[in-house]
């Protein structure tokens, strides 16, 4: 179960850092203009505190998960509500089908990241075996996905 719980954490950093990908290499750079400056300094902090945000409710559901507290379900909401708020930040950008995408991948990242839970926590080695499973080939969609909306800053290998 602490091999899990680690996983978990890992996926979570790696989703924190995606904020600093997503944003052009020419970031900062003098030889961008005040005004593109400007929106891609508000893109950075928009996706910045989505993903910290991500980070909180995360912990908050493997906490009351684990412990089968009674805010499970308000934490797993919140946590869902999130992958719709990242979708949501990256149409302006990547437009609406890849928002979209976006949300659909990270919920099933989530529900699958609880079904990988909940097997670890009932020492059910079948089900724990099939939620990884899934939850890799999650992970492939997620950087196939990444990879192919911004091949520059986030290749897919």
């Amino acid at each position: 179960m602490q091999r899990q719980f680690v996983r978990l954490n890992l996926i979570v950093l790696f989703l924190a850092l995606f904020s600093s990908f997503v944003m052009p290499r020419s970031f900062g750079r003098a030889s961008v203009n005040d005004r593109e400056s400007s929106k891609q300094a508000a893109l950075h902090d928009a996706m910045r505190k989505l993903w910290e945000d991500h980070v909180t409710w995360t912990r908050v559901f493997i906490i009351s998960a684990a412990g089968d507290l009674p805010d499970k379900t308000a934490a797993t909401n919140r946590l869902l509500q999130n992958q719709v708020d990242i979708g949501n930040a990256i149409k302006p950008y990547y437009g609406d089908a890849a928002g979209n995408q976006l949300t659909a991948l990270l919920k099933d990242h989530i529900l699958i990241a609880a079904d990988v839970l909940a097997a670890a926590k009932a020492n059910d080695q079948a089900k724990l075996t099939d939620a990884n499973a899934r939850w890799s080939a999650n992970a492939d969609q997620l950087a196939a996905f990444l990879g192919k909306a911004n091949p520059k800053n986030w290749p897919e290998d």
